[in-house]
């Protein structure tokens, strides 16, 4: 029996976002960007957590420690809260609001954005995002300043969503 796809889409991974993971194919829309871009979070395909941010916003992309992070993180489930595009440039600029929850040694985090697309050359790319802060629970995992951003963008949490 094939494996659902961590995404939420209800279809396999093999179906679904494996042949954008696996340079086969690639998102056609900004919500099955963020939904691959989930995935890959899931099973630390970290190349296509690079390929997919935009060009002018790769420089800080620490693929190394991304790796690290993704390792060492279980994602257990993405919730798509809403998907739209952008009212001025509907073609080119798409939003989503999503929540990703995932663990790290044990404790459960929720990772609440509203993720900024932009199409590129044809082809839809994560530009940025804005977190939507919760009270941090003194209980929780403490995110070091040198750990990569949980929001994806790759760059370190203190360059990031730290600030």
């Amino acid at each position: 029996m094939s494996e659902k796809c961590p995404c939420a889409s209800g279809s396999t991974y093999e179906d679904c976002c494996a042949p954008y993971h696996a340079g086969k194919a690639w998102p056609d829309f900004p919500e099955k960007l963020m939904r691959a871009r989930y995935s890959a979070f899931a099973k630390s395909e970290v190349q296509f957590l690079h390929d997919s941010l935009h060009p002018e916003h790769r420089e800080e992309f620490d693929i190394d420690g991304m790796k690290s992070w993704a390792d060492s993180s279980t994602w257990t489930g993405l919730e798509i809260m809403e998907a739209f595009s952008d009212e001025e440039e509907p073609e080119t600029k798409g939003h989503v609001e999503f929540c990703a929850a995932y663990e790290i040694k044990g404790q459960h985090f929720d990772h609440h954005e509203l993720s900024h697309f932009e199409k590129n050359d044809g082809k839809w790319y994560y530009v940025d995002g804005e977190v939507f802060h919760t009270p941090i629970k003194r209980s929780e995992l403490k995110v070091g300043r040198n750990d990569p951003c949980s929001c994806g963008s790759g760059k370190k949490y203190k360059k990031c969503c730290g600030r």
